[in-house]
């Protein structure tokens, strides 16, 4: 009882080191008194007939020595299984699966708000994805992920149905060549594919390319969005398309910069954004000024010249002086079937428009067909948008923080 007592007091006090030293040197200590007490009562017993009374009281007294010994040893071992150093590992190992669960939840989430943008018939994944949050709720992560990659396969099989269900109309005509101005709706023939193409041309020499902003200045978070049409109309544009990539607030990883964006660009007001954020920046941009567009394979050759129309930074860069210069990239959303928007020009000539049920690649192989010098890929999904004569030929898609938009001069 006396080991237990003492156990106790240092296991309340956290000693648990020093309790580990003081049982060593107990431990040896009666060995020690054990060893004595056993040979002095082999002396004694040749002389003193008690003899045999003494080592009975000797090897009662071990064993009761021992008892207490396995008992303490026993409940040494339960205390290092329950040490902190365990219990962290356990905290560590639980926080690795949550970590991991909630970036699988995110993607799977996401790629879901992204089918809705083609089909409303998304009941079912629906159903299979709030049965995988009853799951991660109740911390059984290993049936929530099973779960999740089920529906992971099943969005992208959606999403590879209703690609081959596509079809381009009928009185859509074929045509390689791009209009000389104004819109068209046309089917184009590339090695590898036919494809589907709203597209709008216009001079520069009589047009000029602005970018309007919702914001009057860089910002991380809630930041304001209006509609490509709402841009349009408060510029006096003539036509106008979606800009780049941003981070839209329905999205959970947007959490902390909902509608924010961190490329290079300047607006009509000559204001430019992410200017600190982008001075090293590898993301292409183009630049208009008057009667031209330069092309750049990184927004940090530019400047912050302030005597341009536009800077707009956008990823990739599709096509470079006349070449095909993006192939993929295996990034999974720009490998998939989709609308996608571009802005391109050639010569004096911009081009801004939507190549449909097409990969981002596929999109740089209609443009090389078109005969299209240059020309960047902009954000597509759920915020593509195209906009002319006072309506939507495309969208018109989820507001956004910019719009670029063609004004006359």
């Amino acid at each position: 009882m006396r080991f237990r007592t003492l156990f106790a007091k240092f296991k309340k006090k956290g000693l648990l080191s020093i309790l580990n030293i003081g049982f060593l040197i107990c431990g040896i200590g009666f060995a020690l008194t054990t060893f004595y007490i056993v040979a002095h009562g082999q002396v004694v017993s040749s002389r003193l007939s008690s003899s045999m009374k003494q080592a009975s009281q000797s090897q009662n007294l071990l064993q009761k020595i021992t008892l207490s010994f396995e008992d303490t040893k026993a409940e040494l071992t339960r205390l290092k299984n329950e040490d902190q150093y365990q219990i962290n590992q356990k905290l560590g190992l639980e926080i690795k699966n949550i970590q991991k669960s909630y970036s699988h939840t995110v993607k799977t989430y996401e790629a879901l708000l992204d089918l809705q943008d083609l089909t409303k018939k998304t009941d079912a994944l629906e159903k299979q994805f709030a049965s995988a949050l009853t799951l991660l709720s109740n911390r059984d992560y290993a049936k929530a992920d099973t779960l999740l990659l089920e529906l992971d396969k099943k969005i992208s099989d959606e999403r590879a149905k209703i690609a081959s269900a596509f079809t381009i109309p009928e009185n859509v005509s074929s045509n390689n060549a791009p209009p000389g101005s104004g819109y068209r709706r046309q089917k184009v023939d590339t090695p590898v594919g036919s494809y589907l193409v709203d597209i709008i041309a216009a001079d520069l020499n009589s047009a000029r390319v602005i970018v309007d902003t919702a914001s009057d200045g860089t910002c991380g978070n809630d930041c304001p969005v209006m509609s490509l049409g709402s841009y349009a109309s408060r510029s006096g544009a003539f036509a106008g398309i979606n800009g780049p990539y941003f981070c839209p607030a329905a999205y959970p990883s947007c959490v902390g910069k909902s509608n924010s964006f961190d490329t290079l660009l300047m607006n009509k007001n000559k204001v430019y954004f992410n200017s600190e954020n982008n001075v090293y920046s590898s993301v292409p941009a183009v630049i208009f000024s008057g009667n031209s567009a330069r092309f750049v394979g990184a927004s940090s050759g530019w400047g912050r010249d302030t005597g341009v129309d536009s800077v707009i930074a956008s990823q990739p860069l599709l096509m470079s002086n006349g070449q095909r210069v993006y192939g993929g990239d295996g990034e999974p959303k720009r490998s998939g079937k989709g609308s996608r928007s571009f802005i391109g020009s050639t010569g004096s000539t911009v081009y801004i428009g939507v190549v449909h049920n097409a990969s981002v690649a596929e999109v740089a192989y209609v443009l090389e067909t078109l005969g299209v010098s240059s020309a960047l890929n902009l954000d597509s999904g759920g915020s593509t948008a195209l906009w002319s004569g006072g309506r939507y030929l495309v969208g018109p898609g989820r507001d956004t923080p910019f719009g670029i938009l063609l004004v006359g001069n």
